[in-house]
C-alpha cells in the first residue's frame, strides 16, 4: 500500500476500480489500523492527539514491484480512504459541519465503493456517534462492517462480555464485527484478507 493523495471533498480523489473507506471516531485508531494492514509503521502519520486526520486520504494497493494493483478492465487502481475522525469535541462546530459534509458526500457519492469498515474502540464500545453513523449507513443502503479495534487493551477476563455488550450496542450478532490489535496485530490477517475479497 502507498499513500498517494489527500483531498477536501470527493471530486478531488483520482476515479478507482474499488475502495474501501476507513471511518471512525477520532481516536479509534484509524491510522493505526492503516499501517497495521499495509505492514509498514509510519504510512498513514498517527498521533496522540485526536482530530489529526482533516482530509480524505487516499492510498493504493501495491505488488511487490510497487506498482499499483488494478480493479476489472479499465484498468483503475484498488484504493482505501481514510475518512477524517467524527466527534472530536475540541475542533470548531464549524469544522466538525464541514468534515460532516465532506464524509456524507464522499460515502454517497463515491463510485465502485465495495465497503465501509466502520471502527468502533473495543475498550469504549460504541458511542452514540457510531450508532449514529450505522444508521445513517443502513438507511443509505451503503455495504459495512464493524471493526472492534483495541483488543489489546480490553482485560481477557472482560472480552467475552465486552464482544457480546459491543455487538448488541451496534445491533449486530456478536460473531459480525471483527476485533483487532493494530499493535499486537490480533486480527490484522483476517482483515487483511477481507478487504482483498472486498477489492477483487
Amino acid at each position: 500500500m502507498q499513500f498517494v493523495l489527500s483531498g477536501d471533498n470527493v471530486d478531488a480523489l483520482p476515479r478507482s476500480g474499488a475502495e474501501i473507506a476507513i471511518v471512525g471516531r477520532s481516536n479509534v485508531g484509524k491510522s493505526s489500523l492503516v499501517n497495521a494492514v499495509a505492514n509498514r509503521k509510519n504510512l498513514a502519520h498517527t498521533s496522540n492527539a485526536p482530530g489529526r486526520t482533516r482530509l480524505l486520504n487516499l492510498f493504493t494497493l501495491v505488488d511487490n514491484r510497487s506498482k499499483p494493483l488494478t480493479a476489472g478492465g479499465g484498468g483503475l487502481a484498488k484504493t482505501i480512504v481514510d475518512l477524517p475522525g467524527y466527534g472530536y469535541a475540541t475542533t470548531s462546530k464549524a469544522m466538525r459541519e464541514q468534515w460532516r459534509v465532506m464524509i456524507e458526500d464522499y460515502l454517497l457519492e463515491r463510485e465502485n465503493l465495495t465497503m465501509v469498515v466502520v471502527l468502533v474502540d473495543g475498550v469504549v464500545g460504541p458511542t452514540p456517534l457510531d450508532v449514529q453513523m450505522l444508521e445513517w449507513l443502513r438507511a443509505n443502503g451503503l455495504p459495512h462492517i464493524v471493526v472492534a479495534t483495541k483488543h489489546d487493551k480490553v482485560k481477557s477476563s472482560k472480552r467475552d462480555r465486552r464482544k457480546k455488550d459491543l455487538a448488541a450496542g451496534c445491533q449486530l450478532d456478536v460473531r459480525d464485527p471483527v476485533w483487532v490489535s493494530a499493535h499486537r496485530g490480533v486480527g490484522i490477517d483476517r482483515l487483511r484478507t477481507l478487504m482483498t475479497s472486498w477489492l477483487s
